[in-house]
């Protein structure tokens, strides 16, 4: 199914069609304030398996993320976070970035990679935030790539739809996506540190 939401203004009816698909174990294609990607709940291991053989990863050595609803939903999954790396997620999100971090015991053991680390990100998008909070917990976020020579994600919905159609249960089309990733931060050593420059800038 193709679900037109509106970027801005999300519909609360079509929020809730999402969000019982995701209840149900059902695979996603929704935007965020970079790429598209595919998501499911984090719960689901049949949907998280599903999403991995779609992009032909292996979840026990792929890295992994997580879009939650706010900071206090990310304390829920990571290890104590400290005063400084608190600061540093209040700065810059919602943003444009992937915030590598050491897990705990709460994340799912499909997600403990061997270096125990999540990706966690807010993204700037009121789609993805409102799909988190009905949901009431994260859902997985896996860029959406393409093999397209020239563009290396996919960023257009309608063209998504046509590929994936068969493959997950709904594509949203919240409008024309980036081509640019997030900015991935290991906060994993001390120091925050970047890791691959994308759209967003650290402050």
């Amino acid at each position: 199914m193709l679900l037109k939401i509106h970027p801005d203004n999300p519909s609360e009816r079509h929020i809730k069609q999402v969000v019982e698909t995701l209840e149900d174990g059902g695979v996603i294609i929704y935007p965020t304030d970079t790429v598209y990607g595919l998501g499911c709940d984090i719960f689901n291991h049949k949907a998280v398996d599903k999403i991995c053989k779609i992009r032909g990863l292996n979840p026990v050595k792929a890295n992994l993320t997580f879009v939650c609803e706010d900071i206090k939903q990310i304390s829920e999954f990571a290890k104590q976070l400290d005063n400084e790396l608190f600061k540093t997620l209040k700065r810059n999100l919602p943003g444009q970035f992937t915030f590598i971090l050491k897990a705990n015991n709460k994340v799912p053991k499909l997600f403990k990679n061997r270096k125990k680390t999540i990706g966690v990100r807010i993204p700037e998008n009121n789609i993805a935030n409102a799909i988190t909070r009905k949901l009431g917990r994260p859902i997985l976020s896996i860029s959406l790539k393409s093999d397209d020579e020239i563009l290396e994600y996919f960023t257009d919905p309608e063209e998504i739809y046509d590929d994936f159609k068969n493959r997950v249960d709904i594509v949203i089309d919240g409008g024309i996506g980036s081509n640019e990733p997030s900015t991935v931060v290991d906060c994993t050593k001390g120091e925050p540190e970047v890791i691959r420059e994308g759209k967003g800038e650290l402050i």
